[in-house]
């Protein structure tokens, strides 16, 4: 029930180890999950004959299951997704300390909304972006009877948004900082990973970790376009969030890379207190309609985006080392903590069931997991 490992950031407890108690103090997160709805899939799987119950899982991909861990708390929802703080729920003192975000999808659901292809590249995609600075790392992927999970590291000080609308506006030198870091993010997507668009860029998908830098998470409409003839390969899929879409997304024109540099609509910038001519420039040429012409998007690609008389005073090395101090540092007590993220209601169990016909159809699809 496991499956690809992305990156190596140290052992995740499993079970089967002699001496290894599970945490009294903690809830399995599969008990937990089907509170709402009696036993699991799994568990009915198993009642009614084991394997031949079910579709089987290769053995190489058992490695890793739900029970491994216990859940602390939902961290975000989504239309067929949910993220949870959990935590290992067998091993040692200092191993049941560690804290992950599992994020879990309904196939059901999956299917249903036509993510499927969505999901694979995700999985795929976050597995090769492992390591950069700026990203959320993938650790491992896994699956049972009716769900798919992704187990990433844990990013406690919760999303970029909430301290925008808390400050309401940031001052010109923390959105210099945090747009930086993600110039940084874009340009490795987009030059260094094949051509790579995120497609849904915005203050929700950044968090920011427990030093305050910026990290881009929910890769759910990333795609990984490549080129042809030395130019972008164009797609035409409608996916993103409305208020962030970019216009030749609405359009059904075709876009590119592109639409990770667009600012969604024409600003209007206020008299007090004053936007610098710099600050005015960038997001102008970033609102550019004409994506031939949306800086980013030109000739030089985020060479010329990091050239830009706003970016001045960055230095982009030490940027990328983690040596500048964020202007936030995120309130976070301890790894677990989750303070900087709101609260949501935690599963019920409820679920459309996972059928023959789906299994027959779409299981294959998801042998990755």
């Amino acid at each position: 029930m496991a499956a690809t490992v992305a990156s190596n950031p140290g052992p995740v407890p499993v079970p089967g180890n002699p001496g290894m108690a599970q945490d009294p103090n903690s809830t399995p997160i599969a008990a937990r999950m089907d509170a709402g709805g009696g036993a699991s899939q799994q568990q009915q799987q198993e009642g009614q004959g084991g394997q031949d119950a079910g579709p089987r899982v290769p053995p190489q991909h058992q490695r890793v299951k739900l029970s491994d861990f216990s859940l602390v708390r939902t961290l975000g929802t989504g239309t067929f997704a949910r993220v949870c703080l959990v935590r290992p729920a067998v091993g040692s003192e200092e191993d049941k300390e560690k804290v992950f975000a599992l994020k879990i999808l309904r196939k059901t659901e999956v299917i249903k909304l036509k993510q499927v292809d969505h999901v694979r590249d995700e999985r795929r995609i976050l597995s090769d972006v492992a390591g950069h600075p700026f990203i959320t790392r993938l650790i491992t992927t896994f699956s049972d009877f009716d769900s798919l999970y992704m187990l990433l590291d844990y990013i406690p000080g919760g999303e970029l948004f909430s301290y925008l609308r808390r400050h309401r506006r940031f001052p010109e030198e923390w959105a210099q900082f945090y747009s930086a870091e993600i110039v940084l993010v874009l340009e490795f997507l987009h030059e260094h990973q094949g051509g790579v668009a995120y497609r849904d860029l915005k203050p929700e998908n950044l968090l920011l970790d427990g030093q305050g830098h910026v990290k881009l998470v929910d890769f759910g409409f990333a795609k990984r376009l490549g080129s042809k003839d030395d130019r972008p390969v164009e797609t035409y899929t409608l996916c993103g969030t409305p208020e962030y879409l970019a216009p030749e997304v609405i359009q059904n024109k075709g876009h590119t890379t592109a639409v990770d540099w667009i600012i969604e609509k024409p600003v209007l910038f206020p008299q007090e207190p004053p936007v610098s001519p710099n600050a005015q420039h960038i997001i102008r040429s970033f609102c550019t309609v004409d994506r031939s012409r949306r800086l980013g998007n030109i000739s030089g690609g985020s060479q010329q985006v990091k050239a830009h008389p706003f970016f001045q005073d960055i230095d982009w090395q030490a940027l990328y080392r983690r040596q500048v101090r964020p202007p936030i540092e995120p309130n976070v007590r301890y790894p677990g903590d989750a303070q900087c993220f709101d609260v949501y209601p935690e599963d019920d169990g409820k679920r459309e069931p996972y059928t023959e016909s789906m299994i027959s159809q779409f299981d294959h699809l998801f042998d990755s997991f």
